[in-house]
């Protein structure tokens, strides 16, 4: 080859590489998002007595965490932080601020995001990928500027209203902002019951169309219709939250199984024959789709051109509605519950799988937020220059752990149960609680390292540490939009 002909073809190869990574399929990206599903609900998390056989498959074909934290205890929170990258003393959502009520005519949804908010699936959209919201929103309805259509998803389906997604057998979901009807009858899942518990039939909490089922099949829908693009399923499902409601067909694997006594309702919700049976299954169900999911993807040759998430919005939830949390050590005896800033309410399982890109069978201490998603997800599509509170942690997923910063401290504030703080610094972690009610409510101070179910105070003995996190609770926090969630700056010492 002459040189003028070399140099001719280098310069065309030269010039087609750009146009032949604009070619390359960027990969899917599916979140799946439990609800109410603690750090110890999972096999694959050391649960003994509830069958998660996909999950667990999930697990030993990708990385497991196990230092991974929601943004916030609490679902409108969490999932505003998730997807916007945003810590709780940024965040313009810190709490549950309901409006309306539970029953249809009453449905008013959550506080919406903002206008003008850009989250992940406005980061996707605009890189190329078709963008969906299939199962529980809770960030405004399809009437504001909560919408998820405004939100950066190119499709929705689900509940819009939180509080309606504690009914698994609504009369309807929400179809791009159309009424989608079930076969249901009108159920009211927080009824005042009867103290005769004879008068109490426990058959009309049940209905026809089990919402779960309804929701699985338009994201397994979503996927076969974009299976040729690049596409972004945020995909947060309602199992386990309570209502304790699932299918007879799916109870049946745990019936007889634990000690039962029947939950009469007395602690809110409805009541039921089976509630250990129930909880048990209502997990397993939710295994049951991520299995569901597999099976589609392999079976449309996408599984090495997809990376799953699966995570919770917050720990295990607090003995309501029948749960028994400590019958099924959901916590894995960590401190805390929902509500809560100890380790039970924000550590949360974070199982990722990418085949021939994230090695198997690995876990990892990395020590990571729900609001590192956002810069992880802007690192593996290029977009490095978008600031938020994250750190990318797609060096991890990756194993070049060299490559991995690391965050000097994590940052949580919660309003609600009377305020609440915490701060981790590598293998310390500061709380502070009741900060409505006490302005000098004192810092505890824990050692994740020796002492994860955070027994053993050791505030006296490390001021220094005390005296940094305080600083950084100043520093982090930011006015909040809401006078409810304000209790910061009450306490300026």
């Amino acid at each position: 080859m002459t040189g003028y002909k070399q140099n001719l073809f280098c310069f065309l190869f030269v010039l087609a590489q750009p146009l032949f990574i604009v070619a390359q399929k960027k990969p899917n990206i599916i979140y799946i998002y439990a609800d109410d599903l603690g750090y110890g609900e999972l096999g694959a998390y050391g649960q003994q007595k509830i069958k998660t056989p996909h999950l667990d498959q999930l697990a030993a074909e990708g990385l497991r965490f196990t230092r991974h934290y929601t943004s916030s205890p609490v679902c409108a929170p969490a999932r505003s932080m998730l997807l916007t990258g945003l810590h709780a003393g940024h965040s313009p959502i810190r709490g549950n601020h309901e409006l309306g009520g539970f029953s249809d005519q009453e449905e008013r949804g959550q506080m919406p995001l903002p206008a003008g908010s850009f989250t992940i699936a406005h980061l996707l959209k605009q890189a190329g990928y078709s963008t969906a919201m299939i199962g529980k929103w809770g960030l405004g309805m399809s009437t504001n500027s909560g919408s998820p259509h405004l939100q950066g998803f190119d499709y929705y389906y689900g509940y819009l209203d939180q509080k309606q997604a504690h009914n698994y057998y609504p009369t309807h979901l929400w179809d791009n902002g159309k009424w989608d009807t079930l076969d249901n009858p009108v159920i009211d899942v927080h009824p005042q019951l009867s103290k005769d518990t004879a008068a109490i039939d426990i058959d009309a909490f049940i209905g026809n169309d089990y919402a779960i089922d309804r929701i699985t099949q338009k994201a397994l829908s979503f996927i076969k219709e974009k299976s040729a693009s690049s596409f972004f399923l945020y995909l947060p499902y309602t199992l386990p939250h309570v209502a304790l409601q699932v299918p007879d067909s799916a109870l049946q694997a745990y019936k007889g199984v634990f000690p039962e006594q029947t939950y009469w309702g007395n602690k809110g919700y409805v009541p039921n024959r089976y509630p250990l049976a129930t909880y048990a299954a209502m997990v397993s169900y939710l295994d049951k789709q991520v299995g569901h999911l597999l099976r589609v993807l392999k079976e449309l040759n996408l599984d090495n051109s997809t990376l799953i998430f699966f995570s919770s919005d917050n720990g295990t939830t607090f003995d309501v509605g029948g749960v028994n949390a400590d019958f099924f050590n959901l916590t894995a005896g960590l401190r805390g519950r929902k509500q809560e800033l100890y380790e039970g309410g924000i550590r949360i399982p974070l199982i990722a799988r990418w085949p021939g890109k994230i090695p198997p069978g690995k876990t990892t201490p990395h020590l990571s937020a729900q609001y590192d998603l956002f810069a992880t997800l802007a690192d593996l599509i290029g977009k490095k220059e978008i600031k938020t509170d994250g750190i990318s942690f797609l060096p991890t997923l990756l194993d070049k752990l060299k490559q991995q910063q690391q965050h000097p401290f994590l940052y949580f504030e919660f309003p609600e149960r009377s305020g609440q703080v915490a701060i981790i610094m590598d293998q310390w972690k500061a709380v502070r609680s009741n900060l409505k009610k006490d302005k000098n409510a004192p810092w505890e101070l824990y050692n994740l390292s020796i002492d994860p179910t955070e027994k053993v105070d050791r505030a006296a003995q490390n001021p220094a540490l005390i005296k940094r996190a305080q600083t950084l609770l100043m520093q982090e926090h930011q006015p909040a939009l809401r006078p409810e969630w304000e209790f910061i700056n009450i306490n300026k010492n």
